[in-house]
């Protein structure tokens, strides 16, 4: 896999105040789904031959394709999407939880999704598939902590 750009901050809560200072400089939604799609695209190149159904994320109307390595120590993710906005939302959870030790990612709540108002503004299927993104992250942690 490429060289992630992730993390970003020292820790997961200082990324989701970060995700939450971004977002609250833009005053709508259109606004915001804007910076979703460009932060989508800042997302580090994913190589075709990884887009496998093995690594398809079920759970997505989109297509969404997904790989951990590491260990409990620090676990690093990798993903990507053919829809702009769900990339968007692969990079916010990747600036929380990749680069992380699997206790951090254990332990750290998504918060930023209420703090933002995401929650509220995505579509069902979209909502789906951040909760099916975030609970294969939280599941990979809890598996290299056993």
């Amino acid at each position: 896999m490429t060289d992630s750009p992730f993390p970003l901050e020292a820790s997961p809560e200082q990324a989701q105040r970060a995700i939450a200072d971004e977002f609250a400089f833009f005053g709508d939604w259109s606004e915001r789904y804007q910076y979703l799609i460009d932060l989508g695209r800042k997302l580090p190149p994913f190589p075709d031959s990884e887009k496998t159904e093995a690594n398809r994320l079920h759970g997505c109307q989109s297509m969404v394709w997904i790989v951990a390595s590491g260990d409990a120590d620090r676990l690093d993710f990798a993903a990507a999407s053919d829809s702009a906005i769900v990339s968007g939302l692969i990079y916010l959870a990747l600036r929380v939880y990749s680069g992380r030790s699997a206790r951090e990612i254990v332990d750290t709540d998504a918060s930023y999704i209420g703090d933002i108002g995401l929650a509220k503004h995505l579509s069902p299927t979209r909502s789906n598939g951040l909760a099916a993104l975030l609970a294969f992250i939280r599941d990979r942690a809890q598996s290299a902590l056993a």
